[in-house]
């Protein structure tokens, strides 16, 4: 997880957006229409909150900007030294000293000009003091234009940084230019880091993220270093200078064993002098590669002596290829391991681990006799374990015979359909058959029917038959008698005639009731 996230960084407006914004919403949040005859209070008051409006938002606006940024005096010394680095520190803390100056600056104006609007005595002199107030205002913002790009620059910067965690493990890549440094990242990382047989490929650092043991890992591929004073050093040495010196990691130090980077061994036995004070205290790891153009022993005596006295100093000396990815994987499994026992021992030394020890308890199992106890495994297991040996052919899928067989292969359905009689596979159904239509005559559901359910089908087909005397064979030879008897009986049943449509229904008939008059009334009453 990423210490900072830098991207939540608002953007920072030009003065002139600045202005634009702030004036916009004044006049589309406050009221517009104000007339002379209104009470001097009342004026006063409409004039007074334009003001404080214009002043609420300038204030909230730079007060978001300056919290945004991060304080250089807060954040951790790597990030505090890679802005020193690439943006001036003492130009990014002017540049937002003159921003909260120029909060404070209009805070004041509105501070001043509301009190003398309650002395206005006339909308003219109301609204001339409000359009001082807010020019004054626009004025401080205006100052402001070269802080303000500075910021929007710097802002992009930051959220292009690479997110690197300055606490979690971390493998740290460092050496001359050209050496392979960006090879070997791409080789244990997913990092797509460019690539080109030219110095100062790499211009910033890279972070690519593995996994090791079950645990999280970032590999933090830094800019080629020169060999000279570190006065001397570029924007882009002084990222490998800073990561070098403030992060906790095991340090790779690789070297062109060919020297084809452009600088000899003895070069760069030199630079790992000079900024061998920077790995005090931490795993290293010489990583000699292109061992696939040149190996160590082909070397000469002067040479291999270089490697012979690291070693003699404890220092291990892996031979890598980023090419035939020789020795890749033995250079992270032994930076990682001693990066892991380095953490465990600095823990070890702590003041917190006292009060953790005294609640563990290592058990550690004595052998009770010089018996033997082989794992006891369940008779079944082992036969199917060995029947799961058997080296039974592997079946052919229709995907195998189509790479096998390339344009001839013809995808056949057919081969696989289980049938009680194996001739039938291919046997063509015809769509019209004697006139009839077979899809009328196909149960929908036959598809569904499995083959072991026919037999059954069958039979209860022919118990159907054994109870209704109406369905019979044709091979009966009691069939014709059964059918002409059937005929007799259906002839003698007798029919309903078709009925004739029914009568339309009477119209509703309206009821008239007697309107009641006078007359009415009177008998009632």
């Amino acid at each position: 997880m990423a210490l900072y996230n830098f991207k939540k960084i608002m953007v920072v407006p030009t003065a002139k957006d600045f202005i634009d914004v702030t004036l916009s919403k004044t006049q589309r949040k406050t009221p517009t229409v104000v007339h002379k005859h209104y009470q001097i209070h009342r004026i006063r008051h409409f004039y007074m909150r334009k003001v404080k409006f214009t002043q609420q938002n300038y204030h909230d606006r730079l007060t978001q900007i300056l919290a945004d940024f991060p304080k250089l005096d807060d954040i951790h010394p790597f990030y505090a030294d890679l802005m020193n680095v690439l943006y001036d520190k003492d130009h990014y803390k002017l540049a937002l000293g003159q921003l909260n100056i120029a909060k404070n600056l209009i805070d004041n104006v509105a501070k001043d000009y509301v009190r003398l609007m309650k002395y206005g005595d006339s909308l003219y002199r109301c609204k001339q003091l409000k359009r001082a107030a807010l020019g004054r205002m626009c004025t401080i913002l205006k100052r402001q234009k070269s802080s303000l790009e500075y910021l929007e620059q710097v802002r992009q910067h930051l959220s292009r940084l690479p997110s690197i965690d300055p606490n979690t493990r971390t493998l740290l890549l460092c050496g001359y230019p050209n050496v392979g440094k960006s090879s070997f990242i791409n080789k244990v990382t997913r990092a797509d880091v460019d690539v080109q047989p030219y110095a100062f490929t790499t211009k910033s650092l890279f972070v690519g993220h593995m996994d090791y043991r079950y645990l999280r890992w970032q590999v933090v591929d830094t800019p080629g270093i020169l060999d000279h004073p570190l006065e001397e050093r570029n924007t882009i040495e002084m990222q490998a200078i800073t990561a070098l010196a403030h992060l906790r990691a095991a340090v790779l130090y690789v070297m062109d064993v060919s020297e084809q980077c452009g600088h000899t061994l003895q070069e760069q036995l030199e630079l790992f002098n000079s900024i061998r004070p920077l790995f005090a205290n931490k795993p290293l790891i010489i990583v000699a590669n292109k061992c696939d153009v040149k190996k160590i022993s082909e070397l000469s005596e002067e040479n291999q002596k270089i490697f012979a006295d690291l070693s003699a100093e404890g220092i291990p000396v892996i031979e890598t290829s980023t090419l035939t990815e020789e020795g890749v994987m033995q250079v992270k499994t032994e930076a990682c391991d001693q990066l892991l026992a380095h953490r465990v021992n600095t823990k070890m030394k702590g003041k917190k681990v006292h009060d953790v020890l005294n609640r563990l308890h290592l058990a550690m199992p004595a052998k009770r006799d010089e018996k033997e106890r082989p794992p006891f495994i369940p008779e079944g297991a082992m036969m199917r374990r060995k029947a799961m040996e058997v080296d039974a052919p592997k079946r052919k899928l229709e995907r195998d015979l189509e790479l096998e067989l390339g344009d001839d292969y013809i995808l056949d359905l057919q081969k696989y359909w289980d049938l009680m009689n194996e001739d039938e596979k291919r046997d063509k159904i015809p769509e019209v058959w004697e006139g009839h239509n077979i899809a009328d005559f196909i149960d929908p559901g036959i598809m569904k029917v499995s083959v072991r359910e026919i037999p059954a089908i069958r039979t209860q087909q022919l118990n159907l038959c054994a109870r209704c005397p109406y369905i019979c064979s044709a091979n009966d030879p009691c069939s014709p008698w059964w059918r002409s008897w059937a005929c007799e009986v259906h002839n003698r049943t007798p029919r309903l005639a078709p009925s004739a449509p029914p009568p339309s229904p009477a119209p509703p008939v309206s009821v008239r009731v007697e309107r009641k008059t006078n007359t009415h009334l009177e008998d009632r009453v």
